[in-house]
């Protein structure tokens, strides 16, 4: 897979101006990063900078529970998915699957002491 000469020279004057003084660099927040706007046919004016990945993943979590919504999701590990959980049926499920966990936890607990 080739890469454009035009793909390369946008690529590295876009890294140009981002290390420039021109654009305003800000503390990550999503509420705020969520209503900036940036236009197409500018570089980006606005960066938000994250402490650290673990700092904006936590940010983005505590922003996505403030979104009000009729529901509530997880990530399924085994399937690598996000569920919804919108119904008594799944919560039940979800609850089995729990107390299923929990339990193979106590029984390798017991066969440790």
């Amino acid at each position: 897979m080739g890469t454009s000469s035009t793909t390369t020279t946008t690529t590295v004057c876009s890294f140009q101006y981002c290390l420039s003084d021109k654009p305003q660099i800000l503390p990550f927040d999503p509420a705020k990063t969520s209503l900036q706007k940036y236009p197409i046919t500018e570089y980006q004016p606005v960066y938000f900078v994250a402490e650290s990945f673990e700092d904006a993943k936590d940010r983005v979590r505590k922003f996505a529970s403030t979104i009000p919504r009729p529901f509530t999701v997880r990530y399924n590990a085994y399937t690598q998915s996000i569920e919804v959980l919108d119904n008594t049926q799944q919560l039940k499920n979800l609850a089995d699957s729990i107390n299923s966990e929990v339990a193979k936890l106590c029984e390798a607990l017991r066969k440790l002491e």
